[in-house]
């Protein structure tokens, strides 16, 4: 049943810890606005490789199901996703925040407003300022770590303090806290296996060999999806002190074609 806040209505979702999702960190909120708007909006704690598509394929589905069969066209209201990310989405923009829509790539000049996205990168957190977007007030209040930090952003935002009531409401219901310690338990339980597979991958390259265990390590990650791109593995690796004729030989790689990667600009 929707649950109906002030002038929005809360759409059903399954927040339970049994939802597939919730293993991956993934906490889904569904909004319909007075103006029958729906917003998506989904934190995620956990690096996702292909987030990018992840989102574009709930938020086509939310515009295309608003029609019914024969309704036509001019029924579909505009559809919103909000990602809340804990991991970095854009390694080559310093801002935490992107607005996405369809526009005319020549003139800058928007297509429609009808599907939008919306990408929080809560690693990418300016230092604080005295005036501050209301955004990143926002982003601030979602990157809270302690009820402290929870009542000084209420502090500086109306509707951020009615949130924060809410959240304390929340925090009492116990159903909630417990469905809330079983996904914090799914995401430390998950953070633990990635932590023990990679001390493992580490002491079997020293066991057989560093070369025969890097190639198996990067190997393993390529599967895991831990990598997303031939250049994200040769920065992470170079990070790490390898060479690039040591990256060559592990990824089977020109060094040329490894050099031109890492000296593009994207």
């Amino acid at each position: 049943m929707a649950h109906i806040v002030n002038n929005f209505i809360m759409l059903p979702t399954v927040l339970s810890s049994d939802y597939e999702d919730a293993k991956l960190g993934i906490l889904d909120v569904a909004v319909l606005l007075e103006d029958s708007t729906q917003i998506d909006l989904e934190m995620q704690v956990i690096y996702f490789t292909y987030w990018t598509n992840r989102i574009l394929f709930y938020l086509s589905r939310m515009y295309a199901g608003q029609l019914k069969k024969g309704e036509p066209y001019d029924k579909l209201k505009k559809c919103i996703h909000v990602s809340i990310l804990n991991f970095i989405h854009f390694p080559e923009d310093k801002r935490c925040y992107h607005k996405i829509c369809f526009c005319d790539i020549k003139t800058g000049m928007p297509y429609t407003d009808l599907m939008e996205l919306h990408i929080l990168e809560l690693k990418k957190l300016p230092k604080k300022t005295i005036k501050e977007d209301s955004i990143v007030r926002w982003m601030r209040f979602f990157n809270g770590k302690t009820i402290e930090d929870f009542k000084e952003m209420a502090k500086t935002d109306e509707y951020i303090e009615e949130a924060f009531d809410e959240l304390e409401k929340l925090s009492a219901d116990e159903r909630k806290r417990l469905e809330y310690e079983a996904r914090e338990k799914a995401v430390r339980d998950y953070n633990t296996l990635m932590g023990s597979a990679l001390r493992d991958g580490i002491r079997q390259g020293l066991e057989q060999g560093r070369q025969k265990g890097l190639q198996e390590g990067l190997q393993k990650g390529l599967r895991e999806g831990r990598y997303s791109t031939l250049k994200d593995i040769t920065q992470r690796m170079l990070a790490k002190g390898f060479s690039l004729e040591e990256i060559s030989d592990a990824l089977g790689e020109e060094v040329k074609t490894l050099r031109g990667l890492i000296d593009k600009t994207d």
